[in-house]
């Protein structure tokens, strides 16, 4: 990888067909993960306080934040929008490039 950028290396893998579905499968987790964080730092929150408003610890919160959202439930993530004065949306939406099944 000598002399290449990170994206350039993302760019390389991401022609292996199995390396780009792991990589578009975690975009929800690091989206929520992106929103929770950009909430936080508006509302002028830290870990330690926002953790202490969801009924948990900073330990905790940190874990989900570098990553552990596939761990946390629709119940975790509404405490966390309702401590940063946000709303919880969940929707489903069609796969890109999905070929609808017709019986």
């Amino acid at each position: 990888m000598k002399g290449r950028t990170l994206k350039g290396h993302i760019r390389e893998k991401m022609k292996n067909p199995e390396f780009a579905k792991a990589w578009h499968e975690l975009d929800m987790e690091f989206s929520i993960l992106e929103n929770v964080i950009r909430a936080r730092k508006r509302a002028g929150m830290t870990q330690i306080e926002l953790a202490r408003r969801i009924g948990t610890k900073q330990p905790v919160l940190s874990r989900l934040e570098k990553g552990g959202f596939d761990k946390a439930n629709i119940e975790t993530l509404r405490k966390i929008a309702n401590a940063l004065n946000h709303e919880l949306v969940v929707k489903f939406e069609p796969k890109k490039n999905h070929v609808p099944h017709h019986p």
